[in-house]
């Protein structure tokens, strides 16, 4: 089956879409140096660099050209989230406020320049991953005079009666990725086999296969069960924050002060909860650090929390500012230098998973943050054997590019599954042995 990507960063999330058994023809991606990844990884596609906004002809022109007499069948596209994420959304509003930025976001916008490709194309299926705030996400209507729509009813329209579609918000814990990450994925189709599917079933989502419980299913993989055999680093020396032969298992340093915070913060707890270490103290009930909400609505975190033992006065190894040689608490919230759980899956990997301060990114343990080596592992990207990271223009891929594409894309085996429970509709494969019972007790009834 022949697909086509769009902003197609480095081809990690085209990993699933590739072993559910669908060709990627042609991708496109605004970068050069993402583009260059994929083309590295994926030499057969055509790959596009450049704005879709003003490729849309050269795509769709090289799309035929590629496919030589034969059927698009699908569009795979995700568009940049930061105009529509929580934190994206937050920075955006305050632009707003002050007269910086307009009311709407352009990166909202690229879903104009995806449907015109998708529609052109004559693809049966689309299928767009974005963030859960997709769907409150609203734009100008081109169509009416530029009355705002949400995006979601946008697309709707647009697409027209002939398309049915298949939305949910989906937590890739539950496909057995050892990271929470919760992305809105949207299905829109006019396939046949699709269209009798949904409407028979209710979706074109496969069943979940992992749990938080793991009643009745297989229990969440864990960080634990992840990256618990990796070999220990320690981040306060060079020679402890690299292992010689395991490629991007390594960390950067921690400085004195970041190191000194994390190496008293106990598990699963942040460094803003550290408690007194004066031996001649060991006070440990000093108030921990929290937010609330606001009047406002806005979340913020309290500016009360003590940096001194209420009970000695020592200092207390909680992140801090020294200004003037005076020591402040530092401004944040209680997920920053907080040490992961073994128990559960990771949190989110971010563009900023390297950093200390980044959302529950310091490891379960040891005094330091994930390796690449490690967040390749949460992101099951290494769960493909042939994905490397090279260049086809064979510039180095630094490692700040290898964490924004980790950060920005999806884990691939959790795609994977929605898209090979696509493929199998397709090809009139039976489903797994749940959706059949399913099938026979409403033809029973």
């Amino acid at each position: 089956m022949k697909a086509m990507s769009l902003f197609a960063c480095g081809g990690i999330g085209d990993l699933g879409l590739n072993h559910a058994g669908f060709e990627v023809v042609v991708a496109n991606e605004l970068l050069e140096e993402r583009a260059e990844v994929f083309k590295f990884n994926y030499p057969k596609t055509q790959m596009i660099t450049g704005d879709i906004w003003q490729k849309q002809q050269n795509i769709l022109e090289q799309t035929k050209q590629a496919l030589n007499g034969k059927q698009l069948d699908l569009v795979f596209a995700t568009p940049p989230c930061q105009g529509m994420s929580k934190n994206g959304r937050g920075k955006l509003l305050n632009a707003i406020r002050q007269g910086l930025k307009p009311e709407t976001d352009e990166r909202n916008l690229l879903i104009i320049p995806t449907l015109n490709i998708f529609l052109a194309s004559g693809a049966h299926t689309l299928v767009l991953e974005n963030v859960p705030e997709m769907e409150n996400t609203y734009i100008p209507n081109p169509h009416q005079d530029g009355e705002m729509i949400g995006i979601i009813d946008f697309i709707k329209q647009s697409l027209g009666d002939e398309f049915l579609s298949s939305i949910r918000v989906v937590e890739f814990a539950d496909y057995g990725v050892p990271q929470c990450r919760q992305r809105l994925i949207s299905i829109f189709t006019k396939h046949p086999k699709l269209k009798k599917h949904l409407q028979f079933f209710g979706s074109l989502f496969p069943d979940k296969t992992h749990s938080k419980e793991g009643k009745q299913l297989l229990p969440w993989q864990t960080v634990h069960d992840a990256i618990a055999d990796l070999p220990t680093l320690d981040a306060s020396q060079t020679e402890t924050a690299k292992h010689k032969f395991i490629p991007y298992h390594s960390v950067p340093l921690l400085d004195e002060e970041k190191y000194f915070w994390v190496a008293n913060t106990p598990k699963e707890k942040s460094a803003f909860d550290n408690q007194c270490i004066n031996p001649d103290c060991l006070f440990d009930k000093n108030p921990t650090h929290g937010a609330s909400v606001d009047e406002k609505g806005v979340n913020r975190y309290n500016t009360e929390t003590p940096l001194y033992c209420m009970k000695c006065g020592h200092l207390l190894p909680r992140p801090w500012v020294k200004e003037n040689g005076q020591y402040r608490l530092m401004k944040g919230y209680t997920s920053a230098y907080k040490r992961m759980s073994w128990d559960n899956p990771a949190s989110t990997l971010t563009r900023n998973l390297s950093y200390a301060c980044s959302d529950n990114k310091v490891h379960p343990e040891q005094n330091r943050v994930l390796s690449l080596y490690e967040a390749m592992i949460l992101h099951t990207i290494t769960d493909y054997k042939f994905f490397y990271w090279q260049r086809a223009d064979g510039k180095k891929v630094s490692d700040k590019l290898i964490r924004e594409l980790i950060g920005e894309s999806i884990p691939p085996a959790g795609l994977e599954k929605i898209f090979s429970h696509l493929a199998l509709i397709l090809q009139d494969i039976e489903l797994p042995t749940k959706q059949r019972l399913g099938q026979q007790e409403l033809e029973f009834a």
